[in-house]
């Protein structure tokens, strides 16, 4: 293993969070080649227990897919999604960027603040940019934090429907009534026990 190699893997495996190709260059001495570095280490772990991924923009060791069920214990989401959450998350992730109003509209129903909360503080959506629109309204994405959870590179890599039906994770729901979106229904803001499985690894 060449010596780029090394400290490629040093600054990965002591890092808490992804890194960048940037911020690898930046820690490694002058003259150093970051992103090949990565590649021959990606290629070295290939197989292995560990993999080197790519989250977001950024690098990191992770456990290989079909081991994942060893560390099952420690990767249990012991907070609950309530029903209004997880259906928030998930148009977020498939519309990003989208606007409290434009959840509203898909959802049919009124977006409460603690919904919104809830997910910024999981750091798993953040603000994004503020439409050019009248009132200039914030937007909401999804963060490299729900990427790793999720075990995706990018949100281009979320499920499709054909995928989502299989899974039986489509239900269908009646459209929005004519007089908008309704007020947010108190079974939305229930547990729904097992729904969180689906957002774990």
């Amino acid at each position: 293993m060449g010596e780029q190699e090394r400290m490629v893997e040093a600054v990965l495996f002591a890092s808490v969070e992804p890194v960048s190709v940037r911020d690898l260059e930046v820690r490694m001495p002058h003259g150093c080649d970051a992103a090949e570095a990565l590649a021959h280490l990606r290629k070295r772990y290939e197989g292995r227990g560990v993999r080197v991924v790519r989250v977001g923009d950024a690098w990191a060791f992770r456990t290989a897919p079909d081991l994942g069920y060893l560390m099952q214990k420690e990767t249990v989401e012991m907070r609950k999604l309530s029903r209004a959450a997880v259906e928030t998350l998930a148009i977020i992730a498939y519309h990003q960027p989208c606007t409290r109003a434009e959840i509203e509209e898909i959802r049919g129903v009124s977006v409460s603040r603690g919904t919104i909360d809830q997910l910024l503080e999981m750091e798993w959506i953040r603000f994004g940019r503020r439409k050019m629109t009248p009132g200039r309204p914030v937007t909401f994405v999804v963060t490299p934090e729900f990427l790793d959870h999720f075990g995706l590179e990018t949100a281009r890599d979320l499920p499709g429907l054909k995928e989502l039906r299989a899974a039986g994770l489509l239900e269908n729901r009646p459209p929005p009534g004519p007089l908008g979106p309704r007020e947010e229904d108190e079974d939305d803001d229930e547990v729904i026990e097992g729904q969180s499985e689906l957002f774990e690894d």
